[in-house]
């Protein structure tokens, strides 16, 4: 099953592809999107939304996993995120994959075994499990997070490719 985990921002969004091969995480692919700051929403919107188009046809995941929102005080910038979350499940569903949204503690607990970890322990646990060297960045750090969260899920839950 391969998965595409998504951290997705309205400055910055992660991509990073996972696969599960006889039971073992195999990666295949990270990279982060960099959307212009002096554009306007609607074309952030479908920067991201093309981009992400174009790895799903691309890389052909099973599924598409996205980080969850997390909640704060400032609600411009959840209305923000919530946006740009819209623009890659709306990408997946045009592809007919089932997305699957986990919350930024699950995340952090599947990868590194503490809900509450730092962006560094994340990308440190990051390359030692998937055994890679370096990593496109932060935000794809994150999204490698995601889609290894989504397999650890998937198989407590039994899930097939769907």
């Amino acid at each position: 099953m391969l998965v595409l985990g998504v951290d997705p921002g309205s400055a910055f969004t992660g991509f990073g592809f996972v696969e599960s091969v006889a039971g073992q995480l195999k990666y295949c692919h990270d990279e982060q999107l960099k959307l212009p700051a002096k554009a306007d929403v609607g074309e952030k919107l479908a920067l991201l939304y093309d981009h992400t188009s174009d790895l799903l046809r691309q890389y052909k995941p099973d599924q598409l996993a996205v980080e969850g929102i997390f909640y704060g005080c400032n609600v411009k910038s959840m209305l923000v995120l919530g946006q740009a979350r819209g623009a890659v499940m709306v990408a997946g569903a045009k592809f007919s994959l089932a997305i699957h949204e986990y919350p930024p503690a699950l995340v952090k607990q599947a990868v590194v075994g503490y809900g509450k970890a730092s962006k560094e322990q994340v990308q440190h646990m990051v390359k030692l499990l998937l055994k890679i060297p370096a990593l496109a960045g932060e935000h794809a750090a994150d999204a490698l997070a995601v889609a290894i969260c989504h397999h650890h899920q998937a198989r407590l839950q039994g899930w097939q490719r769907s």
